[in-house]
């Protein structure tokens, strides 16, 4: 039972790192990734399609990225999308696909990407403490069914915090690299 209890809360620790990490990857650092625009999803044949799925997404060159629609008839449609989303990049049309220079980061805006990298890190520990709040309370739970020893209970309780502190290192670890990534000019 404590063995499930434990698998759980890694299983929460992982999660909550895989969707960290993920998000992370989506903050613009000043260096042109293909994941920014991940999120860019158009009307497409009566579907919201993400971008990824009817055009090529390239990185030529470090601070440029390509977008090359498998229909010319959508380009101003992918054009419109990227300039709504909150990327705060400016598209430029050629006629056959879609270039997106990447504009050095300021100063202001890599203290705003810093702080934007820090909340999700929170939001990342917030769901991993929330996870041992429920693993302890489940140990209470079997401790007070007199399933388990009291000794047992405050052995299992000091696991769940070590892994618990695993996870939140995991997530400072990410976040600060991050952080020196977005720093870096």
């Amino acid at each position: 039972m404590l063995d499930d209890i434990e698998t759980d809360l890694l299983l929460s620790c992982d999660k909550a790192m895989t969707a960290l990490s993920r998000d992370l990857i989506r903050i613009r650092t000043g260096r042109a990734t293909a994941s920014i625009l991940d999120d860019i999803k158009l009307d497409y044949y009566g579907q919201m399609t993400p971008l990824t799925q009817i055009a090529t997404v390239k990185v030529p060159e470090p601070r440029m990225i390509t977008v090359q629609p498998w229909e010319k008839g959508v380009l101003g449609q992918i054009e419109r999308a990227i300039h709504q989303s909150d990327l705060g990049l400016t598209p430029t049309n050629d006629g056959t696909m879609i270039r997106l220079p990447i504009p050095p980061l300021t100063g202001e805006r890599r203290n705003d990407l810093a702080k934007q990298a820090r909340k999700l890190g929170e939001d990342a520990k917030i769901i991993i403490r929330n996870a041992r709040r429920d693993a302890n309370e489940l140990i209470k739970q079997l401790q007070k069914d007199s399933e388990i020893s009291e000794d047992d209970a405050r052995r299992a309780t000091t696991k769940m915090q070590e892994l618990t502190d695993k996870g939140v290192a995991k997530v400072d670890d990410a976040v600060s690299k991050k952080e020196k990534e977005i720093a870096e000019v």
